[in-house]
């Protein structure tokens, strides 16, 4: 997937504000032997590519009016994309230049596919505890996500491990084999408090009071 950029000259908050409104993004272009560099790119050429890409696959990145062939394009990934805190925008965007011969890490998502048996039997409910997990590998190895086959979760209380996923050729994993992904099993049954007898509550009340009275009347 290839994006074009632009180099950016004006800098500051009103600046980058001028070109939102103009359908562009701030963003900033550093890494492998190279002196970071601002830049601008076109929001909808971007989010077509964010789309595609996530911040796990390499990109090309190659400036507006050069070359398109290979030497002219620096080979990067989406390393942070900043939404306004209010607002459905993105406000600026950083991308890291990898090295095609450097392993480099980083976070891959899991991709939930099928379904348990166990949810549709016995009502059961999926507990997923991890979304993502960081891996290392070549840039060019790098997985857009690793599948995680819900169908195996076949009997009630049982895990999926970082073990039992399958991880492709030149990728290594970063977290221990024996960390739970998801389990399956019963929902946990609501503890009902049992209702309190108001009414006993009334008479102890009740007789505290005349009691009460009584020991105030004998000492007059």
């Amino acid at each position: 997937m290839d994006l074009s950029f632009t180099i950016r000259k004006d800098l500051g908050t009103s600046a980058s504000k001028i070109l939102r409104k103009k359908g562009l993004i701030p963003a900033e272009l550093y890494g492998h032997k190279i002196k970071n560099e601002h830049i601008v790119v076109e929001k909808k050429a971007f989010e077509k590519v964010f789309k595609e890409a996530g911040t796990n696959t390499i990109i090309y990145l190659y400036e507006n009016g050069a070359s398109k062939n290979a030497g002219a394009k620096k080979a990067v990934i989406i390393h942070d994309v900043v939404n306004h805190r209010t607002k459905e925008e993105i406000t600026s965007i950083d991308f890291y230049v990898v090295n095609m011969e450097e392993a480099i890490s980083t976070k891959v998502p899991f991709e939930f596919i099928n379904e348990s048996p166990l949810v549709k039997e016995q009502g059961a409910i999926i507990n997923k505890s991890m979304l993502e997990i960081e891996i290392e590998s070549l840039p060019g190895n790098l997985p857009h996500s690793l599948d995680v086959d819900l169908s195996l979760l076949d009997e009630l209380d049982k895990s999926i491990y970082v073990k039992d996923i399958i991880i492709p050729k030149g990728v290594k994993v970063l977290v221990d084999e024996d960390t739970v992904i998801v389990s399956v099993g019963l929902p946990k049954e609501e503890v009902v408090a049992e209702p309190v007898d108001v009414s006993s509550v009334k008479v102890e009340n009740e007789d505290k009071k005349l009691e009460k009275q009584s020991e105030k009347e004998s000492e007059e």
